[in-house]
């Protein structure tokens, strides 16, 4: 394996694939007590499109997007992102991936609670070595694009959850993704508060022309994607 710098597809299309996942399998423990999170799952997410994951508890939503994202390395199958193929890459090649051309939106927000709003959105950038001024820029405007610009000087406790989440989307735009991969973003807000924040998701993929997937157990946020993939026992169901 060898480390690599990933870099994106510089001809690709609007509608070509950003994301492909073929017959992708992923078992933890051995004989028969084995769990089996994925029995071979194949489907394409396309550049400028939101895909949403849907799935009971235990269907294999989250473990579906770790694999993706390279947090976790399957058992067979491969996942393909902008031309390159994950496993091609050792930990490093991960790391440079997921650094810069993935973000990541989790249920819990994921805010530091001593930074403000702006500087919770800068720290991608800061660990990029982004300079102070473009980070600090950058981080204005994205707060901006979620419509938060009024709340950059204010902590996580100081703000509402959905306006957590707005700052932990900005912070997922950061270092200007490619895809930006979000586990049940919307599952510890209330249904009104959740549908604006997938709506704000779906203008942002719109705009910025990043590609989304979103894993979501809510059937009423169906409706925002551009195709669903639902999972049923590990499986793609029919």
């Amino acid at each position: 394996m060898t480390t690599e710098i990933f870099q994106p597809t510089s001809a690709a299309g609007s509608a070509s694939p950003m994301v492909v996942v073929s017959d992708l399998r992923r078992s933890f423990g051995e004989g028969p007590q084995a769990v089996h999170a994925l029995r071979g799952v194949s489907f394409t997410a396309r550049r400028g499109e939101l895909t949403a994951v849907k799935g009971r508890s235990g269907s294999g939503k989250t473990t579906l997007l770790n694999l993706i994202g390279g947090l976790d390395t399957p058992t067979s199958g491969t996942v393909e992102i902008d031309g390159t193929t994950l496993d091609g890459l050792d930990e490093s090649g991960r790391l440079a991936l997921r650094r810069e051309r993935i973000g990541f939106v989790f249920q819990s927000f994921g805010l530091i609670p001593v930074l403000t709003a702006a500087e919770n959105v800068g720290v991608p950038m800061r660990l990029s070595r982004v300079p102070a001024k473009e980070r600090e820029e950058r981080a204005r405007t994205l707060l901006a694009l979620v419509g938060l610009a009024d709340h950059a000087e204010q902590r996580p406790g100081e703000l509402s959850g959905g306006q957590q989440q707005r700052v932990a989307l900005a912070r997922a735009l950061a270092n200007q993704p490619s895809l930006i991969i979000a586990d049940e973003p919307t599952g510890q807000l209330d249904s009104e508060t959740g549908r604006s924040v997938m709506e704000l998701l779906r203008a942002v993929v719109r705009s910025e022309g990043v590609t989304a997937l979103v894993a979501t157990h809510d059937p009423n946020l169906m409706e925002l994607a551009d195709q669903v993939v639902e999972l049923r026992d590990g499986l793609i169901a029919e």
